[in-house]
């Protein structure tokens, strides 16, 4: 028999989940869940009790976090769906550069990544920052491997 041999040099992730396990029961409206793959925020979930030997079944409405679209999904209470890890960190805005957000968070680390969305989100961006000059904070939502401007403030006074 061959002997088995393992490349370690294959690139491999560290392991880090972007999502986790929630029983259906356990699931709350405004809370996050994945729906065909995508992140979403749960805006309605009614239970429903099936017949003499059925199982209650769970009914989510959800819209994703990302590209706004609504999602429906049906499951049984008991069993599990997964839960994307969501993250919501502020930035400083620096520059809008070819539709390009530059980004500095708390600690002094640029981020030049993040596209301006392309909705209500971008435009405030862009008057706030590009027409009226002020200096904003943008909120970037990161879930499973993707990120988003989701929020645009003006920045407080006081803090450089």
């Amino acid at each position: 028999m061959a002997e088995q041999s393992f490349d370690t040099d294959a690139p491999t992730d560290s392991g880090a989940s972007t999502t986790y396990p929630m029983q259906c029961s356990a699931l709350r409206k405004n809370g996050h869940v994945v729906i065909k793959g995508r992140p979403c925020k749960i805006v309605d979930m009614s239970t429903s009790k099936t017949g003499k030997h059925g199982h209650a079944k769970v009914h989510l409405v959800a819209i994703d976090i990302f590209t706004g679209k609504k999602l429906e999904d049906l499951s049984p209470s008991t069993h599990n769906m997964d839960v994307p890890f969501v993250k919501r960190t502020e930035y400083q805005l620096l520059d809008v550069d070819d539709g390009f957000l530059s980004l500095m968070d708390e600690a002094g680390n640029p981020k030049d990544d993040v596209k301006v969305p392309d909705n209500e989100v971008g435009e405030k961006i862009n008057r706030m920052f590009s027409e009226e000059g002020k200096e904003c904070n943008v909120v970037i939502l990161t879930a499973m491997g993707e990120e988003c401007a989701m929020e645009c403030k003006e920045a407080p006074k006081g803090n450089n």
